[in-house]
């Protein structure tokens, strides 16, 4: 979890593929509405947010029910958001927190392409941020390498 632009989907891509369990990113599941939206430039809001919530909440549900580990990137910005994902999860998710500066992330979202997120919303996705008390903090300025062994040390897997 993080602010866009902060590696989540390289980071949840090379992991899932070391863990070789399923991946999810959670942008392909926002509704057409809010990709609309953030394409012109308009942060989302609570009330935007709450039904794409709702799908990753229930995917991960459906994941846990067949017993099955799943690696999920997902903004999960404020701890109310990631309190309703846990909602109705019989495992508490482990949150790993994508942790990095505003110019920095800044930088990087400048440079990547085809991507409806765009640069100038980052700020509003900063002021929304509720740094989780209870994840796994793992710096963006490590190499990717490390990060997964570090995120897999720290777990025990």
């Amino acid at each position: 979890m993080g602010v866009s632009g902060c590696g989540k989907t390289t980071l949840g891509e090379l992991l899932s593929k070391d863990l070789k369990v399923e991946y999810f990113e959670a942008d392909s599941f926002h509704p057409q509405a809010n990709i609309d939206k953030m394409s012109h430039g308009i942060p989302l809001e609570d009330e935007d947010r709450w039904p794409w919530l709702d799908i990753i909440r229930k995917k991960a549900s459906e994941c846990q029910q067949r017993g099955e580990d799943a690696v999920f990137s997902c903004s999960a910005l404020k701890e109310s958001y990631r309190s309703f994902i846990e909602e109705e999860l019989a495992e508490k998710p482990v949150w790993v927190y994508l942790k990095g500066d505003f110019d920095t992330i800044h930088q990087r979202m400048l440079q990547r392409k085809n991507h409806f997120q765009k640069a100038d919303m980052l700020r509003s996705q900063f002021r929304d941020l509720e740094e989780p008390a209870s994840a796994l903090d793992v710096d963006i300025n490590m190499p990717l390498d490390d990060k997964v062994r570090f995120i897999k040390e720290s777990l025990n897997i």
